[in-house]
C-alpha cells in the first residue's frame, strides 16, 4: 500500500507537467465593464489619433480578439484591407463605411451606435467620421491591416 501512494503522486504529477502548458494556452474567462477599459494610443498600423483598448484575446497571435477603437472626431482610415473576417460593432456615434480601392466620401454608408459591418478577408473598405466615435472589432488574429495604396501606410512616415 505505501508504494502505491508515491506511483500515484508521480502519476498525477506527470499528468499536470503534460497538460500545464496546454492549459495555459486556453482563452481565458473575460468580463469587462467600460469602466474597466484600459485606453492606450492605437497600433503604428493606423493613423495617429486613434486610441484602442484589447478587451479579449491578442491580436497579434491565432485566436479570436476583440478590440475596441476609439476615434477622434475627422478621423480617416484610407482604403485597406484585413487578412481576416473581421466584425466592426459601432459603440458610440457614427461612422462611415465605404467600400473599395478610392476613397470617396460620396459612396459612404453611415452606419450609427448598435449598428455592425461584417466583411470577409481581402474586403478593400475605408472609415471616416465626424465626430468622437466608438467601435469594437471581433476578428481573429494575427490581425493584419494592408493599405491599397501603401503610400496610404502611417508606418511609412515613421
Amino acid at each position: 500500500m505505501q508504494s502505491f501512494i508515491p506511483r500515484v503522486t508521480i502519476c498525477a504529477s506527470a499528468v499536470l507537467f503534460v497538460l500545464a502548458p496546454a492549459l495555459a494556452q486556453q482563452p481565458q474567462h473575460v468580463m469587462v465593464n467600460p469602466s474597466d477599459i484600459n485606453w492606450t494610443a492605437a497600433p503604428p498600423s493606423l493613423p495617429k489619433g486613434a486610441q484602442m483598448a484589447l478587451l479579449y484575446g491578442d491580436p497579434t497571435k491565432d485566436g479570436v480578439f476583440v478590440m475596441r477603437l476609439k476615434f477622434p472626431a475627422n478621423y480617416r482610415i484610407p482604403p485597406h484591407t484585413h487578412s481576416t473576417d473581421e466584425v466592426v460593432t459601432v459603440v458610440s456615434g457614427e461612422v462611415k463605411f465605404g467600400m473599395g480601392a478610392t476613397f470617396d466620401p460620396a459612396k459612404t454608408k453611415a452606419i450609427a451606435a448598435g449598428g455592425i459591418v461584417a466583411m470577409p478577408p481581402g474586403t478593400q473598405h475605408f472609415v471616416q467620421n465626424d465626430q468622437e466615435t466608438v467601435v469594437q472589432l471581433s476578428s481573429r488574429g494575427p490581425w493584419t491591416i494592408a493599405y491599397v495604396n501603401p503610400a496610404d501606410d502611417p508606418r511609412k512616415s515613421q
